[in-house]
């Protein structure tokens, strides 16, 4: 997540991060891309884990509207499960 927290903050950014967790990560800049601080990384990485969260539940709630309709359709249980859904 601390590559998307990054590309947040500068699209165009190279770099490569070495470990996964922002407190003890080493970020190497590449090409003359401009350093970004942890602390504005941390600020991004907040808003990247609630726009996963709502990913998440706009899925859900996606899929049961999608199974709803279909059982308005006249869908059984069965025939809904055996779409994958």
């Amino acid at each position: 997540m601390v590559h998307k927290a990054i590309l947040k903050i500068n699209p165009n950014a190279q770099f490569t991060i070495i470990g996964d967790d922002i407190n003890t990560c080493e970020i190497k800049w590449h090409n003359g891309t401009a350093e970004i601080s942890k602390s504005d990384i941390k600020s991004k990485l907040i808003i990247v884990e609630q726009e996963i969260i709502d990913a998440e539940a706009n899925k859900i709630t996606k899929k049961a509207s999608g199974k709803a309709k279909l059982k308005a359709l006249g869908l059984d249980d069965e025939e809904i499960k055996s779409l994958g859904l």
